[in-house]
């Protein structure tokens, strides 16, 4: 299994990339032997069928980076110093990272780890899957601006559709879509806004950064005075799926309909 697929664009190209890094399910002999969580619990805190959701991206010109290993091997969206000492050995005992880079805990409380990672497990993840991640989201960045002179990521997650504890919204209903841009400080308002206009548009409500304000892309690669732009939409997971057997509902094609309208829109906005 690869950790990661880089999908390049089919036919004329655009200045996106979308970044989709928790749909996947995967994880490799070393991960699962210090796994101790319920095999449900898996697929619960994955954003299950983003993937598919945004599968025409790249027939639609975008560059598409899709993980498939499970964000319980290591998260792709945390920095790296995001550890403490209950989920590293020898990390900060100072630091609550319950769900780092590597979650000790499920969005539901069960543990993750049976016990702290050794350093050289943390390394060995990073160096095999969180490295050439990232390296291959910023070498995109890297030519789409050097070609269209600005390059805007849409990283593409899904929620809970009802807050959990974990979150401190426990039992709040969320909006059908959250856009995450740090106080509108990640990306062009014109992208901010196109976002918005084409989720209120499709007859869904909209919350900005509520409860998710963009992770460690949206905060690491959002430069918008550098010509690079991020969008964190997260995707109410009702909107698509059924939250308690984890399989599509009725509602699938029109999110993902919705998702290639966006692709579409923000690949052809300028900044």
């Amino acid at each position: 299994m690869r950790p990661f697929s880089v999908v390049e664009p089919v036919g004329e190209e655009t200045p996106l990339i979308v970044e989709i890094p928790h749909a996947g399910l995967w994880l490799d002999g070393p991960s699962l032997a210090t796994l101790a969580a319920p095999a449900r619990s898996i697929g619960r805190d994955a954003d299950l069928w983003v993937d598919e959701l945004y599968a025409d991206a790249a027939a639609q010109g975008a560059t598409m980076i899709v993980a498939h290993t499970s964000r319980y091997v290591v998260d792709l969206n945390r920095s790296e110093k995001d550890v403490d000492a209950e989920s590293v050995e020898g990390a900060p005992a100072t630091a609550r990272a319950t769900r780092g880079i590597v979650w000790r805990l499920t969005s539901e409380g069960k543990r993750v780890l049976d016990a702290p990672l050794p350093r050289r497990e943390l390394e060995r993840r990073l160096e095999s899957f969180y490295r050439p991640y990232h390296a291959a989201i910023a070498a995109a960045i890297a030519r789409k601006r050097a070609r269209f002179g600005h390059a805007i990521v849409l990283a593409a997650h899904s929620m809970p559709s009802v807050g959990r504890a974990a979150h401190g919204d426990a039992h709040a209903a969320r909006a059908d879509v959250v856009p995450g841009t740090r106080g509108r400080s990640s990306a062009s308002p014109r992208f901010i806004d196109a976002v918005d206009a084409l989720a209120r548009g499709a007859g869904f409500s909209v919350a900005h950064d509520d409860p998710y304000q963009g992770g460690f892309t949206t905060v690491h690669y959002g430069r918008p005075k550098e010509a690079a732009h991020v969008v964190q939409v997260e995707l109410a997971r009702r909107l698509y799926m059924d939250e308690t057997s984890l399989q599509k509902n009725a509602g699938f094609e029109r999110v993902r309909s919705f998702c290639g309208g966006l692709v579409a829109r923000l690949g052809a906005l300028e900044p």
